[in-house]
């Protein structure tokens, strides 16, 4: 006959433990101490096992029945209650050493390695800052979609949109690669697009119109600083590559006899190599630097010792020094003066200029062009931009 839950509450102890079956396997121990424990008896691959379910009255009668059930259901589908209790221990237990802290301490140690400093100094503030103050303990496959943006909006009530936006990138990455290492099994970043604030785009200053850009190269033409600081800011508006591609260059990457820069994936924003070639003028500020830091690694190395490339606000600097504030030209700024005015007043292909400023250009199949792609065009391309900029700089120039 089942038991009742007054059975189960009067049930007294004895010398000696004995049980009190419920049904399907079901009984309650009681121990001469006075405990109560519920176990069930089953039988799986021809032998029979128990499986413990709890203490009374932590568990009671109706939530041991469920659990009986429960493990019935595990003997249908074939699989052993005692089995399955044992990898659900496992599984929490191995949830609960992967929190959030844990697995983003190891994504940073092995996808930043590459990374440069300041990029890893930005990312690193963010997750102290604005991710682990909330999610830190918390296992990563616990955190849900409405936690993460509950951790997002507190980003966002400080005005700091655009690092809202960055955090949410940042747990899409961990969370990835949380699951290609078997953590987890989805990213929940991915349910919350659309769901924080639009940041207000701006746009890196720069100027390009003719008369601006005359100026500009007057200034450069006469500019006087540290050989490194002079001949990176003379590049800059030659080669149309990223500040922090051009503070990086290395001599290795320097090919003089066939006036190319060959930048390694690992280097570039999209991981893909790139390849800048460098018109005569570039050439010969590239060869008057070589006695200057020809022997290190950097083509720019920073004042404070080879071991490190210029600072990323040295150009900046340089271009303040020069009376150029920073809503009207910034280092930045000369990969959209080049893009302008290759377009617009040189006429040059918009599809030569995007993959010359290695952006994602793909060809009329859907496919990423490769490095080589429009090589010999790029070559004469930016060697008229040079050209055209040493004249520019000439006070009789009025195009």
């Amino acid at each position: 006959m089942p038991l009742t839950d007054s059975k189960v509450k009067n049930a007294k102890p004895k010398e000696k433990e004995y049980k009190l079956a419920d049904a399907h396997g079901l009984y309650l121990l009681v121990k001469p101490n006075g405990g109560k424990y519920w176990r069930l008896k089953y039988r799986f691959g021809r032998k029979e096992k128990k499986l413990s379910i709890g203490v009374y009255p932590s568990i009671s009668l109706k939530a041991a029945r469920k659990q009986q059930a429960q493990a019935k259901l595990s003997l249908v589908e074939g699989r052993d209650p005692s089995e399955s209790r044992r990898m659900i221990k496992v599984q929490s237990s191995f949830n609960q050493s992967n929190t959030f802290s844990s697995v983003a301490a190891e994504w940073f140690r092995i996808k930043q390695a590459g990374r440069s400093q300041t990029h890893r100094v930005r990312t690193m503030g963010i997750l102290l800052n604005h991710l682990e103050p909330l999610l830190a303990a918390r296992p990563i496959v616990e955190i849900s979609a409405p936690e993460l943006l509950f951790t997002l909006r507190k980003i966002e009530e400080k005005g700091a949109v655009e690092t809202a936006h960055r955090a949410r990138q940042i747990f899409g990455q961990i969370a990835r690669f949380s699951i290609a290492s078997g953590i987890a099994e989805r990213d929940v970043s991915s349910d919350l697009k659309g769901a924080l604030s639009e940041p207000v785009r701006g746009h890196f200053a720069a100027i390009t119109d003719v008369s601006g850009a005359r100026s500009l190269m007057q200034a450069i033409d006469v500019y006087e600083g540290s050989p490194e600081v002079t001949s990176a800011l003379k590049l800059s508006p030659l080669l149309l590559a990223r500040p922090g591609e051009l503070r990086h260059m290395e001599w290795s990457e320097i090919d003089f006899n066939n006036g190319l820069w060959e930048i390694p994936a690992r280097k570039m924003k999209l991981r893909s190599d790139h390849i800048v070639p460098l018109p005569s003028q570039a050439l010969s500020i590239l060869a008057d630097l070589l006695p200057f830091s020809g022997r290190g690694t950097y083509v720019f190395p920073s004042a404070r010792g080879p071991a490190r490339p210029l600072s990323e606000n040295a150009v900046r600097v340089a271009l303040r020094s020069m009376g150029f504030t920073n809503e009207q030209m910034t280092p930045h700024g000369f990969r959209a003066m080049g893009r302008t005015m290759l377009d617009e007043v040189l006429g040059y292909r918009v599809d030569w200029i995007e993959m010359q400023l290695a952006h994602a250009v793909r060809d009329s199949n859907g496919r990423a062009y490769n490095r080589t792609k429009y090589l010999e065009q790029r070559k004469a391309m930016l060697q008229h931009w040079a050209d055209y900029l040493q004249e520019l700089s000439k006070d009789d120039v009025k195009k």
